[in-house]
């Protein structure tokens, strides 16, 4: 694994295949024997003897944030120091399509989750994953077997820990099937039933955790806010909690989904508001930081001029070929192509494409976001701390 990008606003690729989130479940699943687990990240010399892993991914906490959470997080600031590296995201670096890499092990082209929100094929329906209760069919809309699933089947007890309203959803389906679902409503809870499913049974044990709340008051009042330093100090009571109960026998991976920016007033463009942005577009998914344009036949040249005149710098403008083409979807079979824009439009520096007329009005007004392949974003935190 290579060192971060000195710059938080440099360009960054997913290194799948050896430094990215695809990466853990695969490399932790070796460690435990499960058969055609790859361990891509090197864990097996760290972790000899260990028989049983958890994986906590703590929503929104970027590589680069931990820097700004330290003062808040000592717990979290010096297992970084000692025990920490970066891997990256996939791509777009967003919750939904993270989570599923997360539990897949593969790049967001090859499970079809490959947005936060995605229009749905043959129709001018755009599909929010994080609202997603069964409609498209999640087996059939992300197809690709979860690690929880391939672990079960070799007899790795598996339990994935969550919200409790998270239960059952189709991004829960799509990214955690095959784990025994238990709720947990904040970070006591969390912690205990993380630590309950590690110690339970004599055999090898896969237990996966998820931490909302970091990325929530990220984009609700923005990276390092008073907000976001207490849900920062949570994240490290988490931490101190579970390296401290820790069986002799286990070892804890700590990554994330993605980082944050914070976006100013002045770097936000209102597809909304300016007829140039809407000529020619028949239907917008995505999000403010990676928009998906689906257009009218024949419009994907006009649109992909007016938009980089338009934005003027503030983001990449191309078609769907040329995107897929820079490898950051990994391969995206055919069936899986059109829930990518005609158009795809990736923000750089801390610009945001917002809409303030057509999406929900909180959408518009959040202070942080993400989704696009600058380091802050894309570079992401593994913690690999033994029992």
């Amino acid at each position: 694994m290579t060192g971060p990008a000195a710059d938080p606003f440099e360009q960054v690729a997913p290194r799948y295949g050896g430094g990215s989130l695809a990466d853990i479940l695969p490399s932790a699943l070796a460690v435990l024997g499960v058969p055609g687990a790859a361990d891509l990240l090197g864990l097996g010399p760290r972790l000899a003897g260990v028989r049983r892993i958890a994986v906590l991914l703590v929503d929104g906490l970027g590589w680069y944030q931990i820097p700004t959470a330290a003062p808040y997080a000592p717990t979290l600031a010096g297992l970084a120091a000692t025990v920490g590296a970066p891997l990256t995201s996939g791509f777009p670096s967003t919750t939904p399509t993270s989570l599923v890499t997360l539990g897949t092990g593969t790049p967001s082209g090859a499970h079809g989750v490959l947005g936060f929100k995605v229009r749905v094929p043959g129709t001018d329906r755009v599909l929010s994953h994080i609202d997603w209760a069964g409609d498209p069919e999640p087996l059939r809309w992300q197809p690709v077997p979860t690690w929880y699933e391939r672990a079960r089947a070799a007899g790795v007890a598996v339990t994935v820990v969550s919200r409790p309203e998270y239960g059952g959803s189709g991004l829960t389906l799509a990214a955690n099937r095959g784990g025994d679902y238990r709720g947990a409503s904040d970070v006591d809870e969390l912690a205990g039933q993380l630590l309950t499913a590690l110690a339970a049974g004599a055999g090898p044990a896969l237990v996966s955790g998820y931490h909302p709340d970091l990325d929530r008051h990220g984009h609700l009042s923005g990276v390092d806010s008073v907000p976001w330093r207490l849900a920062a100090a949570e994240v490290d009571r988490l931490l101190a909690r579970l390296v401290d109960g820790l069986p002799p026998d286990a070892a804890l991976l700590v990554t994330a989904d993605h980082g944050q920016l914070n976006v100013p007033d002045d770097h936000r463009i209102d597809l909304d508001t300016d007829p140039r942005l809407r000529a020619g577009v028949r239907v917008v998914a995505g999000e403010p930081r990676v928009r998906y344009l689906h257009v009218e036949p024949g419009a994907a040249a006009d649109v992909v001029a007016a938009w980089s005149t338009v934005l003027d710098g503030a983001a990449r403008v191309m078609t769907r070929d040329e995107a897929v083409a820079t490898g950051w979807f990994g391969p995206v079979p055919e069936e899986h192509l059109r829930r990518i824009g005609d158009v795809v439009v990736v923000c750089r520096g801390t610009y945001a494409v917002v809409a303030t007329r057509s999406e929900l009005p909180i959408e518009s007004r959040l202070v942080a976001y993400h989704g696009a392949d600058t380091a802050a974003e894309m570079t992401i935190p593994l913690l690999v701390v033994r029992g």
